[in-house]
């Protein structure tokens, strides 16, 4: 747990640079034995080859970019993990929207929520929670707040949301903690 994902890069890295290995050995074997293929499979089997030549790079492409990291995966197991225990969101839903960066939708429940507490098909209490927690999501996504959700916020926010904030504050760029979070959550079927 200490190596917060770093032997497991390292391990990666390995793996990678076996299969670069084993696909540029697939490409000598195929040249060396090309006369005792036919035209059709040699050409097949190098055209095999090369595709998996291709989609290897394009991971190695993700990588270099920074879209795909063991460590942050890993780290959003964690961080769903602490958001869980801590019990800093109650509503799978909102975890949900929060994780796959959707204001927008994280709004519009927001607006369902105000209808449905203004004609009694949702309590108080359960409104200012998960009030709470999507205005808590949406800062957390870079959102502007409203001056009066801001007020709502600071009136009512628990003592595990504002701890949920501090830690996740402490992390690094949102993208990280967007990305931990959503490996953290899975998708409605």
């Amino acid at each position: 747990m200490a190596s917060r994902g770093n032997l497991e890069t390292g391990k990666l890295r390995q793996n990678m640079e076996e299969q670069l290995d084993r696909l540029m050995q697939q490409l000598q074997d195929l040249e060396e034995c090309r006369e005792e293929l036919d035209e059709e499979e040699y050409e097949e089997t190098k055209k095999e080859t090369l595709e998996q030549l291709s989609e290897f790079n394009d991971s190695l492409k993700k990588i270099l970019k920074g879209d795909m990291t063991l460590v942050d995966e890993l780290g959003g197991m964690q961080l769903a993990i602490q958001a869980a225990i801590s019990q800093a969101f109650k509503t799978p839903e909102v975890i949900r929207l929060f994780a796959k960066k959707q204001p927008g939708q994280l709004r519009t429940r927001l607006a369902e929520m105000d209808r449905d507490v203004m004609v009694g098909k949702l309590s108080r209490d359960v409104y200012t929670q998960q009030k709470v927690e999507i205005l808590t999501a949406l800062r957390k996504l870079g959102e502007k707040l409203t001056a009066e959700d801001e007020t709502f916020l600071s009136e009512n926010a628990t003592a595990s949301l504002s701890q949920f904030e501090k830690v996740t504050g402490n992390m690094g760029s949102e993208d990280k903690i967007m990305a931990l979070a959503s490996s953290g959550v899975k998708t409605k079927t």
